[in-house]
């Protein structure tokens, strides 16, 4: 490569230019090919067999059999790439995928996602990612055993590590089931193992320094795939450009149509999985149990943020505590440009549903010309899309109209009327989501259970060769069984990051908060935090989904998060000040490690 010289590192800029160029070619040569007569499908499968094979060459690339490459990226990604790895970690199923489906069925009430989610980084910037650099560690649990000291603290919060990342998991293997399933025409339970295949051959080689630099241009990927069609949609509706700063116009006329249509009435018949219209896009509720339930959310997503491992690793790969810093900022940039835009999505993607003046619009049409639309046959050939002429008038109302939530943002290039190409490019950039969330999360369990469990706990004398063999083999096998999970297809995806975020802040939120901020946490608090706030937490989410109980104050079964973390945060003070206060060394440490500069406090324990 004569265009390049010199160390990878310095080259960041000039490496991921030319591979946007290079992606951007591809996106040309596509459309060029549409054009020629190349089919739909074919489209399909070559723009995500196209970005998954460069991603499992970068992979490839980056493989490495040191502990410090393989565990945290030997700490020297920069902080603009470390931001973009990171929204692209973030950038999950959920956010690419899901959010704006959420948006455009539930309406106002779903923002809470977007402002949670944001939010949540507003904490990790002040309250973790510059302190748990500065302690120099390599996972979440490697911070809870080493502040606290023993093994039961570190195996408890591998335990809790384990079960929101593999719920977290789930979902992302869920996002990637569904596009293979419709860029591929497969069923969704063998796309689920095709999207698995992809992520593991992005990590498995590498781990963290992989990941990175596959996350980097899997952002690239996501935010041009997300973008596009959104500017698109919003030129040819009338809006302009921008679509950011004008869709309150849009919203407006949405409003009109859903009181015409008559958005509220429950629909007289259900699918399995699927949704129709039945709250209004734009009305914010006014009731006190609206606002407690918005609030609650937020929280929930804000403190899950803050206590997600595969998130907050992302800053032990810094060059410094500064750095770690800084890229918070770019992190919260990049991931900006995407919610920003996912309110646009949903509404403009719902007027070219609701308006009869566009040609594309549905409601009100002819149910056997809606049923011969070829968006609509392809869809309900996989089981994403039902329509049912309930009233038998031959007219499709809109409560006849059934689609599941995860698809509008990939629908939205065939439901808008855009070129194949767009809906090639959303494919991509919806595998991209999911595969480099999917990767983040796969190696915080493999790393937290390889380093703590297996090296901390069971067998401190392992060799390199031996501690990263273990780790390579627990990601095949927890990718597998979350495979099998998500196949079941147990819940939405929204649904299942939910309880990811919710399980994540209920065992470790308050214990990593304070363990950097209070000095008079100790072992037996943090442990009584951990077991007592996981256990509340998952009891709740049980008794309410499954077992009959009505929720309390408005906390379903999105929000048990609440629940177990008042009592994490209750258990862990009381015990802590029921039993003696940590050493005067830890007490040092803990001061130590809130100095945001200077060299990492564990720099020589690995």
């Amino acid at each position: 490569m004569a265009i390049i010289k010199g160390d990878f590192i310095d080259n960041l800029p000039k490496v991921y230019g030319l591979y946007t160029g290079g992606f951007v070619v591809f996106i040309l040569l596509m459309a060029i090919l549409e054009q020629a007569g190349l089919g739909a499908d074919t489209i399909g499968i070559l723009f995500v067999a196209f970005t998954v094979v460069i991603y499992a060459t970068i992979g490839w690339l980056s493989r490495t059999m040191q502990v410090d490459a393989y565990y945290v990226a030997g700490r020297q990604v920069p902080a603009v790439f470390n931001g973009m790895a990171t929204a692209a970690d973030w950038m999950s199923g959920a956010s690419f995928v899901a959010m704006a489906g959420g948006i455009y069925f539930g309406g106002h009430g779903y923002i809470a996602f977007v402002v949670g989610w944001t939010g949540g980084y507003v904490l990790v910037a002040s309250l973790m990612a510059p302190y748990l650099r500065k302690f120099g560690c390599y996972t979440v649990p490697d911070f809870i055993g080493t502040r606290y000291g023993g093994n039961l603290a570190r195996f408890l919060a591998v335990c809790v590590l384990t079960l929101a990342s593999f719920t977290y998991v789930t979902a992302q293997i869920n996002a990637t089931g569904t596009i293979a399933s419709r860029a591929l025409q497969i069923p969704f339970e063998v796309g689920v193992w095709f999207g698995l295949l992809g992520i593991l051959l992005c990590s498995m080689l590498g781990g963290m320094r992989a990941v990175t630099w596959t996350q980097v241009a899997q952002y690239i990927v996501l935010i041009i795939a997300y973008v596009v069609p959104v500017i698109w949609m919003s030129n040819k509706q009338g809006f302009g450009i921008i679509p950011q700063l004008v869709y309150g116009e849009a919203v407006m006329r949405l409003g009109e149509l859903e009181t015409l249509h008559g958005v509220g009435i429950k629909p007289t018949e259900a699918f399995a999985g699927l949704k129709a219209l039945t709250v209004p896009h734009y009305e914010a509720g006014t009731s006190f149990a609206a606002k407690w339930k918005f609030v609650t959310l937020v929280f929930c997503m804000m403190a899950g943020t803050a206590s997600l491992p595969h998130i907050l690793m992302r800053y032990f790969t810094t060059p410094s505590v500064k750095a770690a810093r800084q890229s918070v900022a770019w992190s919260l940039l990049f991931i900006f440009l995407l919610y920003f835009t996912a309110p646009a999505l949903a509404t403009f993607t719902k007027l070219q549903v609701l308006d009869p003046n566009l040609a594309t619009g549905i409601i009100g049409k002819a149910i056997a010309e809606v049923n011969a639309l070829e968006w609509i046959q392809k869809w309900s050939n996989v089981g994403f899309v039902a329509i049912s002429d309930s009233n038998g008038d031959g007219l499709l109302q809109i409560n006849e109209f059934f689609m599941r939530g995860d698809i509008v943002v990939l629908a939205t290039p065939e439901i808008a009327g855009l070129p194949y190409v767009i809906s090639g490019l959303v494919a991509a950039g919806g595998m991209a989501a999911a595969m480099s969330t999917a990767d983040g999360l796969l190696l915080a369990i493999a790393n937290a259970l390889s380093h703590d469990l297996y090296y901390k706990i069971i067998d401190p004398k392992a060799d390199t060769k031996h501690r990263l063999i273990v780790a390579r083999v627990l990601l095949i096998v927890i990718g597998a069984a979350a495979a099998f999970v998500a196949s079941m297809k147990l819940t939405t995806i929204l649904g299942a990051v939910a309880w990811a975020f919710d399980f994540a802040m209920s065992g470790l939120f308050f214990p990593l908060v304070l363990g950097v901020w209070w000095k008079r946490a100790n072992r037996q608090g943090a442990i009584a935090g951990m077991f007592f706030g996981l256990l509340a937490g998952t009891w709740y989410l049980y008794m309410v989904k499954w077992g009959g109980m009505e929720p309390w104050l408005y906390i379903d079964h999105l929000r048990f998060g609440v629940i177990g973390c008042v009592v994490s945060l209750v258990a862990m003070v009381g015990v802590s000040l029921a039993t003696a206060e940590p050493d005067e060394e830890t007490q040092k440490m803990v001061d130590e490690v809130r100095i945001p500069k200077g060299k990492s406090v564990l720099a020589s324990t690995h």
